[in-house]
């Protein structure tokens, strides 16, 4: 009885699962131009957002950096200025990338030219380099912060 019941069990989780993939690839065929454009909006937007706590944390450590430099002796103050000057650059950088993420997402409209699917779909394709464009910015904002912070 509990192998028909386990059988029972696997086989509708079996048809669900392949159910689900039917109508999950059904719906990207049939899915518009800006709607796909859209999606991968929404995809650069995630990864970016995803990096917001790292660029934070990164904040952190630099201020954490510089309220160390800053308490030391004046003479091993004067010898760090040059990496308290990089760590200045760098906490302005990792600001720049928490402000472009905000400034894109403040400007984003998704509802841009909803009646138009030609123009929606050339809002959208710009809006993508743009959200790629701070991705960028915070990929390397953060790649440059790291090897700053190792030093």
């Amino acid at each position: 009885m509990k192998s028909a019941i386990v059988a029972v069990l696997i086989t509708l989780s079996i048809s669900c699962n392949n159910s689900n993939t039917s109508t999950e690839s059904a719906g990207k065929t049939s899915q518009s131009k800006p709607d796909s454009i859209m999606h991968e909006v929404m995809e650069q937007h995630d990864k970016g957002m995803a990096k917001m706590s790292k660029i934070n944390q990164a904040k952190e450590k630099i201020q954490h950096a510089l309220d160390s430099i800053s308490r030391l002796p004046t003479n091993l103050q004067s010898a760090s200025v040059h990496y308290r000057m990089q760590l200045d650059s760098a906490f302005n950088r990792l600001n720049f990338a928490n402000y472009a993420m905000e400034k894109w997402m403040n400007e984003f409209n998704m509802d841009t030219l909803k009646d138009n699917q030609t123009e929606q779909a050339k809002y959208l394709e710009s809006e993508k380099e743009k959200i790629a464009k701070v991705n960028e910015v915070m990929i390397n904002t953060l790649q440059k912060t790291d090897s700053l912070l190792k030093k």
